[in-house]
């Protein structure tokens, strides 16, 4: 791999597969699932997500595969639904999270950017004059009425949004469905966020998480994708109902073009109704060439200027 440009685009790969109970390999310049079926070969090149649950191991050479071919690794809990670690996304270059970490801590930035995602989840134009208590308040009546509407169409029982993380297999169907599609959700855009240099830690709504972007931009489709989602696959059947959000979240997330929306979306929010946020020099191809290339020295009067290695050196004197 010579240049991380010939890598596919994000929005073109496909969305995430989640293997347990398994061994993982290197196989050739991809990598192989090795389980009690056999071996199953997996092109990684334009994969977005790869999420390892209980019982999984995987070699070196496989993680250097996934690496050079730009797939976020995630360790996470059985189903998906605790997020332990992750790897390193596509890109190589600070720019963005940059950016991001200007508009969270200037409040006039942080609160147009809350009001851009909040913008984005409404049909209707909304009125700009709104507080953000407003705003919560709206968005809240929102996701209620989706949560009845979904029930109301699919003969569903709700009885509000409630589950315990202890004691997972005690709770109702449905609440087990949405955590388990807005887990596949996460992941997503969670791969995307890493895949473009953003931080999931720096939420705007959200905060005091190491994933609160990763729920911001989430919230954006959890209406229109894993809600409906949920209550389709409760409809259908009771059994197995983990395995199949699963399986139902890839043939929708597909179905939706997902992943053609979510990075425009971020740039979106993070930028309409903003001034441009000066950020030094977009080094992004430079990095991109060169994925170990050393960054520059930040400095009051130039922003940035070159360094990094060989201080104190005769030939810097």
């Amino acid at each position: 791999m010579r240049d991380l440009h010939e890598l596919p685009k994000f929005r073109d790969g496909l969305s995430y597969l989640y293997i347990e109970h398994a061994k993982i390999e290197q196989d050739h310049l991809s990598i192989a699932v090795f389980d009690a079926d056999g071996k199953i070969p997996v092109p990684c090149a334009n994969l977005a997500l790869l999420m390892l649950g209980p019982g999984t191991s995987i070699t070196h050479a496989a993680i250097k595969a996934l690496a050079d071919n730009g797939c976020l690794v995630v360790w996470s809990g059985e189903e998906g639904l605790r997020f332990y670690a992750s790897g390193m996304g596509k890109t190589r270059s600070a720019r963005n999270i940059l950016v991001q970490a200007q508009l969270v801590s200037n409040p006039a930035f942080r609160l147009q950017v809350v009001k851009n995602m909040y913008s984005k989840r409404f049909k209707e134009a909304l009125d700009s004059n709104f507080t953000i208590q407003q705003l919560r308040g709206r968005e809240g009546a929102r996701v209620r009425k989706a949560y009845s509407q979904a029930s109301k169409e699919t003969g569903v029982e709700w009885h509000g949004r409630k589950y315990k993380r202890s004691e997972w297999s005690s709770n109702d169907p449905i609440n087990i469905a949405l955590s388990t599609a807005n887990a596949c959700l996460y992941g997503i855009c969670h791969s995307a966020i890493i895949a473009t240099g953003y931080s999931p830690a720096l939420g705007f709504i959200h905060t005091g998480k190491q994933l609160s972007f990763v729920y911001d931009i989430a919230d954006l489709y959890k209406t229109e994708v894993s809600i409906p989602l949920a209550f389709q696959i409760v409809k259908e059947s009771l059994k197995d109902v983990s395995r199949r959000v699963r399986f139902s979240c890839r043939d929708t997330f597909r179905e939706w073009n997902l992943l053609k929306r979510i990075i425009p979306d971020i740039q979106d929010v993070l930028s309409k109704n903003i001034d441009t946020v000066k950020c030094g020099e977009d080094q992004s191809d430079e990095f991109a060439r060169d994925g170990a290339l050393p960054g520059g020295l930040w400095d009051p009067s130039s922003d940035t200027v070159q360094g990094g290695r060989n201080f104190g050196s005769k030939e810097e004197e």
